[in-house]
C-alpha cells in the first residue's frame, strides 16, 4: 500500500537513447572515417552492426571504401567508445551519391 498516491510505473526518458552505435566517426589525422549501421536483418536478440571504414579527403568527407565488417552490438559499442577515447569525432555526414 502506498500512501498519498498510486505505486506507478513511469516510463520517463532523460536523454537521448541508442540502441546502437549509429553514424560516422572521423579520425584525429582525418585521414579515415568509421560509418556505424545496424544490419537490420539481424535478429534482436543477436543484433549485429555494420563498421564501414572509407578513406576521406582533405575534408574530412568519405572518399573511397577501405573495408566493411560486422561485428556483434556489444563489440561495436566497445570499438565506438575505444575510437572516441582515442580522439575520433563524431560527424554528421551523408554518403556521396553515386552517378
Amino acid at each position: 500500500m502506498t500512501l498519498g498516491g498510486a505505486n506507478v510505473w513511469t516510463n520517463f526518458s532523460y536523454g537521448y537513447r541508442n540502441e546502437s552505435p549509429s553514424g560516422w566517426l572521423l579520425s584525429p589525422d582525418r585521414s579515415r572515417l568509421i560509418l556505424f549501421t545496424r544490419n537490420k536483418k539481424s535478429p534482436r536478440n543477436s543484433m549485429r552492426i555494420f563498421a564501414h571504414t572509407y578513406y576521406a579527403n582533405d575534408l574530412g568527407e568519405p572518399m573511397a571504401i577501405k573495408s566493411s565488417t560486422q561485428i556483434y552490438l556489444d563489440n561495436a559499442w566497445d570499438k565506438w567508445h575505444d575510437l572516441q577515447l582515442e580522439g575520433w569525432t563524431f560527424e554528421e555526414l551523408e554518403l556521396p551519391e553515386s552517378v
